[in-house]
């Protein structure tokens, strides 16, 4: 199936895909699809196709195939790595089995990923999950829709999960 343009093809609403995972201590899937569902034309102008996988291993072939078989425009694919040294090894390859389904799609698939050792406080390790899967879901809406929102943000230190950083000057 090939995949709707966000611009182009009206006739039908435009797929935003929605992966998770069962390993998450967070239902990330949930906080991302309630903030895509808060976004301007949503069941009109878009609607969101979403997918749970066992772990993050399982994204990037989730991601591909709903980009190829579902027709999403974009795909955000949410995870959480453990805090174990194996964890972060398998966080990268999982990374690059991303980066490879993008380029085989040449679609954008938005890693989301908190690793479990972000926080040793769990209410905080919760907001952080919350965060930013709500904020890389509504970078995923602006992607398609309203690309002038991220061109604003630019160089402004902003983060997903904890307070932006602000932006760099020079005198």
């Amino acid at each position: 199936m090939a995949k709707k343009n966000a611009t182009k093809d009206r006739t039908a609403p435009v797929r935003i895909g929605v992966v998770d995972t069962m390993f998450a201590r967070y239902d990330m899937g949930g906080a991302a699809r309630a903030e895509l569902t808060s976004c301007p034309g949503y069941d009109e102008t878009f609607v969101v196709v979403a997918r749970t996988v066992p772990g993050f291993k399982d994204l990037a072939v989730a991601a591909k195939n709903m980009i190829e078989r579902d027709g999403c425009a974009i795909v955000i694919a949410l995870g959480m790595p453990g805090s174990a040294a194996v964890d972060k090894v398998c966080a990268h390859e999982a990374s690059q089995g991303i980066m490879l389904a993008q380029l085989m799609t040449s679609t954008p698939i938005l890693e989301v990923f908190v690793h479990e050792d972000e926080s040793d406080d769990p209410e905080v390790l919760a907001k952080v999950f919350d965060d930013r899967s709500r904020k890389h879901a509504r970078n995923a809406y602006w992607m398609l829709f309203d690309p002038d929102q991220l061109a604003r943000r630019a160089g402004q230190g902003v983060r997903q999960g904890f307070d932006d950083a602000g932006p760099l000057t020079t005198r």
